[in-house]
């Protein structure tokens, strides 16, 4: 039975920009043919598991020539997958969307169109730029700056200047020079505004304004990169008035968070309300112990009494713990018994069973917890820690110093670490100033298996050149042990993580 392909726009870069519908879809793909344009920010989302294709083509390079990629959706399709094609922007603007259903819909394979943030639209109004404004012009058109080789344009240039409206030219970089000189020869003032912007909506963008008449230099003396987009029209004045985007706290910073692959990472959406771009790396999985006879044991005297308190360290130990424990109980099991959670994420977890915590730290770590959790035990208690195979040892240390404290420490589930699967970790850190291609700021850690996690991904990396953000102390231990610059938040919070960024961002823009 033949499969089904969806056309999916990805937006211009910026990963919020993915449509609802989009992620839905992508969440569910077994093929994911996807192009050069498309943010390392969204192909984090592909799915565990899913074949990637990469169909890259950007300046005249292919990696698949269009014929190809079009074959590739069909096989995939015909051999019953679910088959995202996921396009920079939208797939029908100048995406060629439509070569790419033409073989499909002769072979019957159904389909479906996703949509995308068309970077015409979403570019210029990430620098400040309105592509229509009341006051300055009330039409705006979209116009390919791409051309065949040997191949003149078919661009009616006479006809655009009587618009008198915005023009956005995609894929033109190449051709400025033919571009300009077309308006000025249609007779356009020479004195109208305009503007290139480049890695619109990312981190690096970049925003060089002049008029047509000195465009083409303007951008010479820049060294414009591609991607970008070419604007022209009097509302491009109005960018400096309107500029946003640049006066976010973590504006220019792209940063890489390792987290869970099960978990979503609310760290990375608090950084990107500030501004960032951020890169989400799960590099790490946490899946329940193959041998689970010591667990069951646990759940069985845990709810014949023989257990005062239950801690959990992590959100990941609280949903297996659970789930093991429903499948065989359920929580009437829990009578009787106090719970501690080591920080808010945790007691979050706990959150979505109706449970809250009777417990939490000053500071989340093992070690005060441990401490301050051994202060209001009474004596004699007994203590259960479904927890990682392999779990820090501060914790029960602290515990066994305490009146009598018996102390069950049960591994529940294992870490496990995976490489990145799109996206080169190890040439970003590791880029150069000089190097037009983007590369990352800050590595940002939440705990110390993330770190491990990391250097576990990409274990050549010159981690000399990563700057790490931490979230607490043990955390930070695991980078420092590999050599890389760190600076630690104020308290075990995302928050604190959160602000620790960008007083990072701030000492290193100040260095540079």
């Amino acid at each position: 039975m033949a499969g089904k392909v969806w056309l999916v726009g990805a937006g211009p870069g910026d990963a919020g920009l993915l449509t609802i519908k989009g992620r839905e879809v992508l969440s569910q793909a077994e093929v994911v043919v996807y192009d050069a344009l498309v943010s390392g920010s969204v192909l984090t989302l592909i799915p565990e598991g899913a074949k990637r294709i990469f169909a890259g083509k950007r300046s005249g390079n292919h990696f698949l020539r269009q014929e190809e990629t079009n074959r590739v959706l069909l096989e995939e399709a015909l051999d019953g997958k679910r088959v995202v094609r996921l396009k920079g922007g939208d797939p029908f603007v100048f995406g060629r969307g439509g070569e790419e259903l033409e073989l499909l819909v002769e072979h019957g394979v159904p389909f479906e169109i996703v949509p995308g943030v068309t970077s015409a639209f979403a570019v210029p109004a990430y620098n400040g730029i309105p592509v229509t404004h009341r006051d300055f012009c009330s039409s705006v058109h979209v116009i390919t700056g791409h051309r065949r080789a040997d191949h003149t344009y078919d661009i009616d240039f006479e006809a655009l200047v009587r618009t008198k409206g915005t023009l956005i030219f995609l894929m033109g970089i190449a051709a400025l020079p033919d571009l300009m000189n077309g308006l000025l020869a249609a007779g356009m003032d020479p004195d109208m505004p305009a503007a290139v912007l480049e890695r619109g909506t990312t981190a690096k963008q970049r925003r060089v304004s002049a008029t047509v008449g000195t465009l083409e230099r303007v951008c010479s003396e820049a060294v414009i990169q591609t991607p970008a987009i070419i604007v022209v029209g009097r509302a491009c004045a109005l960018a400096d008035t309107f500029a946003w985007a640049e006066k976010r706290p973590l504006a220019g910073v792209r940063a890489l968070v390792t987290r869970p692959r099960e978990l979503v990472s609310t760290l990375a959406n608090l950084l990107r309300e500030r501004g960032a771009e951020v890169l989400e790396l799960p590099a790490i999985r946490t899946v329940p112990v193959k041998d689970m006879a010591a667990v069951d044991a646990a759940i069985e005297a845990l709810a014949e009494g023989g257990y005062d308190w239950l801690v959990f360290t992590s959100p990941s130990g609280v949903g297996i713990f659970f789930d093991r424990l429903i499948a065989q109980r359920d929580l009437r099991a829990l009578a009787g018994v106090k719970l501690a959670a080591i920080g808010q994420g945790t007691q979050k977890a706990l959150l979505r069973y109706g449970l809250k915590a009777d417990f939490l730290p000053s500071v989340y770590d093992g070690e005060t917890l441990g401490r301050e959790l051994r202060a209001v035990c009474a004596p004699g208690s007994r203590i259960l820690i479904p927890r990682a195979a392999i779990g820090n040892h501060e914790l029960i240390d602290k515990l066994e110093q305490g009146d009598r404290l018996t102390v069950t420490d049960v591994a529940t589930y294992d870490t496990e670490y995976a490489s990145p699967e799109v996206f080169d970790v190890r040439g970003m850190f590791e880029r150069s100033p000089e190097d037009p291609a983007p590369g990352l700021d800050f590595a940002v850690f939440t705990s110390a298996s993330t770190v491990r996690g990391f250097a576990a991904a990409v274990p050549d990396a010159d981690f000399n050149r990563v700057n790490a953000v931490c979230i607490g102390r043990q955390t930070a231990a695991e980078a420092q042990k590999r050599g890389m610059r760190v600076w630690i938040s104020e308290r075990a919070t995302l928050e604190a993580l959160v602000k620790r960024v960008e007083e990072a961002a701030d000492e290193l823009r100040i260095e540079n």
